[in-house]
């Protein structure tokens, strides 16, 4: 997937005519997309260093990066164009909309209950699969989330014979309506709904400190700009190493980060005043699917798979879709494709040369198709990794939709299309908060303080867009 870019993301990369230490003269790998036209050993070298040492990258690969100038972004997704309900308690010919698990009156029934309307059909399905259709006959209350049917068929949802007998919780659609001849005003005007979201920025800092006596092993690099003036880029090997971390960080804060609104109490983060943000994993275990404890490569793995998209289509079905998984979740999904193969015991995929099994043997997967589904395989290293997700375990992968969703932006005023995932980072033409980097000390030129050392200092502002969490699969052990 192509991903955007910026202007503003090449604002901190600009070579000095002297060899001065700033901020915006450093050569990292997220400046490699301006050095590569000029330098291509440069690229070559830095490249091969840093992807043996990073587990960055996921969200290049399915996202993009944008520029905001406020302190929260905002954006309004579209709501359901059918009306429907859980967890309803039935009595007679009365429906009570009544979470089925908490037991309170949910605030999403009391914006649609309203919606119902006097002569609406509907369907009635309770626990034991029981099917009952009915008419609405009483005008809904609002305020108790009531209201009052006549079954087609039965006298009644529940009660003696010949009522349905009906056993709660229930759920229910609306299908249609039915009205009599000469008809007056009836219906519901209904409003097209649409459920708002947002999300902060949080500002992420990190330093570098060497002393004077060590900045000898800065070395420079000449490059010439396409207009043919010429300056200067630097680069200092331990300087590299904390860049490359807290570049990192700046994805695994995207896709850890969770928000807390002080509800806790003292002693909590949003209690001191550091509300955090909303992470990818939050965002999916709050909007989206979550699926625990699949064993797809199990007797029952194909079956289990198919479960996942049964949850898609009530989504929307996103047809292009790409499975970041832990090494075991990955070879447990080959195991599971390799036993729909009719070569050999078990099943056996000759995927190389022209599947030729005397030729080589490929006993893995890339990408496949289930149903009207495209999947598209790879393992994520974040996931693997000993000193992240890989030591902790409790995730196996994430089910991403490929492509781009039209969501109506607060700030701009008009409907707009941006990846399912995308990162905002703060930014004005006073400032760029993308990634930010400034020395300070009394080395190099930067004169700031009587102590001989310089100080490279790391800042970025910046929050993470989930949109349309609903088509997101979270695989937890």
């Amino acid at each position: 997937m192509a991903i955007a870019n910026t202007g503003a993301a090449l604002n901190h990369l600009t070579p000095r005519p002297v060899k001065g230490l700033f901020g915006d003269n450093y050569i990292s790998l997220g400046d490699m997309d301006f050095t590569q036209q000029f330098l291509p050993e440069v690229y070559e070298k830095e490249v091969e260093r840093y992807g043996n040492r990073t587990i960055s990258g996921f969200l290049r690969m399915v996202g993009a990066e944008m520029p905001m100038a406020s302190d929260r972004v905002v954006w309004s997704e579209q709501g359901r164009l059918h009306i429907a309900f859980e967890g309803a308690t039935i009595s007679g010919s009365t429906v009570t909309l009544v979470n089925e698990t908490t037991g309170t009156y949910p605030q999403t029934a009391i914006q649609q209950v309203g919606l119902v309307g006097i002569g609406a059909t509907i369907v009635i399905s309770d626990t034991n699969g029981k099917v009952v259709k009915a008419r609405v006959s009483a005008k809904p209350e609002v305020a108790d989330g009531t209201f009052t049917v006549t079954p087609y068929g039965f006298t009644a949802l529940t009660g003696a014979a010949p009522a349905a007998d009906l056993t709660g919780p229930c759920k229910i659609f609306v299908y249609g309506s039915e009205f009599g001849k000469g008809s007056g005003d009836v219906g519901n005007s209904i409003d097209a709904k649409f459920t708002q979201f947002n999300n902060k920025p949080i500002i992420l800092r990190d330093k570098y400190n060497v002393n004077g006596s060590d900045v000898a092993q800065i070395g420079w690099v000449e490059v010439t700009t396409e207009s043919g003036t010429s300056g200067y880029l630097w680069y200092l090997k331990s300087e590299h190493e904390a860049r490359i971390r807290f570049e990192d960080q700046l994805e695994m804060s995207m896709v850890e980060a969770v928000k807390d609104d002080g509800t806790a109490g003292a002693g909590s983060a949003g209690h001191a005043g550091f509300e955090g943000s909303e992470g990818l994993f939050a965002a999916i275990e709050d909007r989206g699917i979550v699926n625990t404890g699949t064993d797809f490569g199990g007797a029952l793995g194909l079956d289990q798979f198919d479960e996942i998209l049964a949850e898609l289509d009530k989504q929307g079905s996103i047809e292009e879709n790409m499975l970041f998984l832990d090494r075991a979740t990955s070879l447990s999904i080959d195991n599971m494709l390799a036993k729909q193969n009719s070569y050999g015991t078990d099943g056996t995929s000759y995927g190389v040369f022209d599947n030729s099994q005397d030729m080589a043997l490929n006993l893995g997967f890339s990408g496949f198709r289930r149903g009207s589904y495209d999947f598209y395989k790879t393992d994520w290293k974040y996931l693997n990794d000993s000193t992240t997700r890989g030591l902790v375990s409790d995730i196996e992968g994430v089910v991403v939709p490929a492509g781009t969703s039209t969501v109506y932006d607060q700030t701009l005023g008009k409907n707009i299309s941006r990846p399912f995932l995308h990162v905002r980072y703060r930014a004005s033409e006073a400032d760029d908060r993308r990634m930010k980097s400034w020395v300070t000390g009394s080395v190099g030129g930067n004169y700031t303080s009587a102590v001989d050392e310089m100080n490279v200092h790391f800042l970025s502002e910046r929050c993470l867009c989930v949109q349309a969490a609903n088509n997101f699969v979270l695989l937890k052990a």
